[in-house]
């Protein structure tokens, strides 16, 4: 984690691997905590309205802290353009100039009008105003309008000489409307040009302030030279009137104020990242990492029935606020969410934010939307997982190798020396503190220090899981308080911690519990007294659920001549699983290699377990399955208070095998229901004697000497135990003392050779 954080470069990301429960998200968490600290916080960002292209936002870097200030600032200055652009449009000035441009054009022309009406009473005609315009009609002899009924009882020459006349008045007319009309348009710009005189004048010094306020953030130049530029162009919006009509939206009436906002929004400033209330650089733990939560988001409104959005929507996301500091996710969490892997692997290969929408990486069609102008990012990024998914990334995904490069592999196991001990002790304290429980005593604390051990199998270390521990701590302090008296204070001893973990095995032994009531009942045959010819007790382990525990299972064996063949009948009816097949195959290896290295093997040899209904897996019952077979050879019963586990080589070595602890225990309890005599045992291999960390009532028998356990390391020293008989020592030539059990194997072998060659020659041809 260290070398993860000093190093700058790209790419030095950090995995950090490791079982759940074992802390790494404190520990991680602690640890950037210092980290960040030492760091000071990054920059604000900000997103502001691009006038030029309105669909893609700009991004302002600013210094952190500065861009609420900014938000603020960008308020307070449309306040004050509105304030000054509204007194200087109803000064005395502007209006003044206004009337001036409008009288001069006005007076202009209405001398056009007044020429062409002299122009008409000259050629004899009249100009008249009518709803559609100016037109002209001729006069009669009085001077007076020529009447439609007199124009129409007129000799049709001096019809047409009229009508010649008017034409001529109507295109000399139509010059002058086209002057009016160039007049008006020249007018209107010259208000136009005023207007923006105006406003420039009123809003150019306040605009130029706000530049030299923000002088320390350069980016914000360019952005208030496009608002002054807004300004001006859209200045009646910051026009206040008490005698506006009122606004309405798809003839809907809509408040003054709600239009002022909309009209202004685009001078508003989103502040996506603010970082004023950091003191060093930002931990971000961000679980639910879809792609939205990572990236950020454009969000819509809905109005009037329609969907609108703007840049005042972009809402950031985990990357954003983690930018130039820590971001922490889990693995699992990532990767389960469509295409946020895909982008987060992008934000490392750009080193930019870019915010990008689900529909588009679906490649369906989807509706106009923003863009917003990516971010640069610079953080360390730090993912937690399960070993399995590092190996898997690693080998399947060709990115993964150089956007992470750093490994912080956590163990679920640790050394137990004193240093550890006391570090759990303080572990328990601080827990129980934090949580407000009882106090633990110290034998309570040395109880759970003890069972730490055992979940890893092992007297010389410590689960690293504290998940576990935690969940021990908090259900010894609920018996604990459970029991005690209201009126003296509350401790918890090592009683209530082995009652924690005896009532936590009671809410998952119920399969146990049945199988046990079963053995009892003979529905499940099991020996613990007598001897068996071929027979012998195995000890294996089922998982249920959170529940582990030991069965103790009938293994046996039996032969006859044959091919030299050992059949193991679970793998022949494909209930065996590989495992426990080569341990099988093993076992054939050691027969043929230490009885039948220079002869023949003439036996088939059965294996099974008996009343076994599911899959059987493992090799930690080929030691069992070889001491039947020897058994049945040799003709020695097997004393059944033994119970046996352990793998063999084919060197006839016992070697070591996994949940010793539950399998003693398996058999005990078994014992226990059956009616113990006290003579009971169990082999184990030597290798597996660190990892006892038994039950304390497995402990108290065997104090007892009510109960035993003996390692072996050998095929030699297990047989001799189970039958009673020695196992034998081959003398330099190769031969077995009498009466051993080896001795008794060679002779019943060579027994069989012998009726194998004597059928071979009795065999017709």
């Amino acid at each position: 984690m260290d070398f993860g954080m000093g190093m700058g470069n790209d790419g030095y990301n950090i995995f950090v691997a490791g079982p759940t429960g074992t802390g790494k998200s404190t520990m991680v968490a602690d640890f950037l905590a210092r980290e960040a600290a030492s760091r000071s916080a990054p920059d604000d960002w900000v997103y502001v309205h691009n006038f030029e292209a309105p669909h893609r936002p700009n991004a302002i870097r600013m210094p952190a802290g500065k861009g609420p200030l900014f938000r603020k600032e960008m308020q307070k200055l449309v306040e004050d353009l509105q304030a000054a652009i509204t007194q200087t449009f109803e000064g005395e000035d502007y209006e003044e100039q206004k009337r001036s441009i409008l009288q001069r054009i006005g007076e202009s022309q209405e001398a056009k009008v007044e020429q062409m009406d002299k122009q008409a009473d000259a050629a004899g005609f009249t100009m008249v105003r009518a709803p559609a315009g100016l037109a002209f009609a001729p006069k009669n002899s009085d001077g007076e309008t020529m009447s439609r009924e007199v124009y129409e009882e007129l000799p049709e020459a001096q019809q047409a000489r009229i009508d010649e006349g008017i034409e001529a008045l109507n295109q000399e007319l139509q010059k002058v409307m086209r002057e009016v009309r160039q007049e008006e348009r020249a007018g209107r710009e010259a208000v136009r040009d005023l207007e923006r005189q105006v406003a420039t004048a009123a809003a150019k010094p306040l605009v130029e302030d706000a530049v030299d306020r923000w002088r320390d953030v350069p980016e914000t130049a360019d952005h208030f030279e496009a608002v002054l530029a807004d300004v001006i162009e859209n200045a009646d919006d910051f026009k206040k009137s008490d005698e506006q009509a009122p606004a309405t939206v798809m003839g809907i009436p809509v408040s003054s104020k709600q239009k002022n906002e909309d009209a202004f929004r685009r001078y508003q400033v989103n502040v996506l990242v603010d970082n004023s209330g950091l003191s060093g650089a930002p931990v971000v733990a961000e679980s639910n990492p879809v792609l939205q939560n990572l990236v950020g988001r454009v969000e819509h409104q809905a109005s009037f029935g329609a969907l609108f959005t703007d840049f005042n929507m972009v809402k950031p996301g985990a990357l954003h606020k983690a930018n130039g500091g820590f971001l922490v996710l889990e693995a699992r969490e990532l990767l389960t969410k469509p295409y946020a892997w895909d982008a987060l692997k992008r934000t490392l290969k750009t080193g930019q934010i870019r915010i990008e929408d689900v529909s588009q990486q679906m490649g369906l069609p989807t509706t106009s939307t923003l863009e917003p102008e990516p971010i640069p990012f610079k953080a360390k990024l730090i993912l937690t997982g399960e070993p399995f998914i590092y190996r898997l990334l690693y080998q399947h995904d060709p990115d993964f190798e150089e956007l992470f490069k750093v490994k912080a592999d956590f163990d679920h196991e640790v050394k137990r020396r004193l240093s550890n001990e006391k570090l759990y002790s303080r572990f328990v304290a601080r827990f129980c503190h934090e949580r407000d429980l009882p106090t633990f005593t110290a034998d309570g604390v040395a109880k759970v220090i003890e069972h730490c051990s055992r979940l890893v199998e092992s007297q010389d270390k410590l689960t690293a899981r504290f998940l576990d521990v935690a969940d021990l701590v908090t259900e010894a302090a609920y018996y604990a308080g459970r029991g005690g008296s209201k009126r003296t204070k509350v401790v918890v001893d090592r009683v209530h911690v082995q009652q924690a973990i005896d009532e936590h095995l009671h809410r998952s032994d119920l399969i146990e519990e049945r199988i046990r009531q079963m053995i009892k009942e003979g529905v499940l045959l099991l020996d613990t007294r007598g001897e068996v010819i071929g027979q012998v007790n195995g000890l294996s382990v089922l998982s249920v659920g959170d529940h582990i525990f030991g069965r103790p299972s009938r293994i046996t064996a039996t032969h006859r001549l044959g091919d030299g063949d050992v059949l193991d009948i679970e793998r022949e009816v494909d209930m065996g699983g590989p495992i426990h097949s080569k341990g099988v195959l093993i076992l054939a290896g050691y027969l043929g290699a230490k009885y039948a290295s220079d002869r023949p093997l003439s036996l088939t040899a059965r294996l099974v377990f008996e009343q076994s209904y599911s899959a059987v897996e493992g090799d930690s019952a080929s030691s069992a399955e070889l001491y039947a077979l020897l058994s049945s050879l040799s003709g020695l019963p097997i004393q059944q208070r033994f119970a046996v586990t352990g793998s063999v080589n084919q060197h006839g070595q016992i070697q070591a095998i996994g949940g010793v602890n539950e399998k003693v225990e398996g058999f005990f309890d078994v014992c226990q229901t059956l009616g113990a005599k006290g003579d009971e045992a169990v082999l184990i291999p030597r290798a597996n004697v660190s990892n006892l960390m038994l039950a304390d009532r497995v402990r108290s028998a065997m104090e007892a000497g009510k109960f035993h356990i003996f390692p072996v390391s050998t095929v030699d020293e297990g047989i001799t135990l189970l039958t009673g008989t020695p196992a034998g020592k081959a003398n330099t030539k190769g031969i077995y003392p009498s009466g051993t059990v080896y001795r008794l194997v060679v002779d019943k072998l060579t027994d069989l050779n012998a009726k194998a060659k004597e059928a071979a020659r009795t065999k017709p041809a």
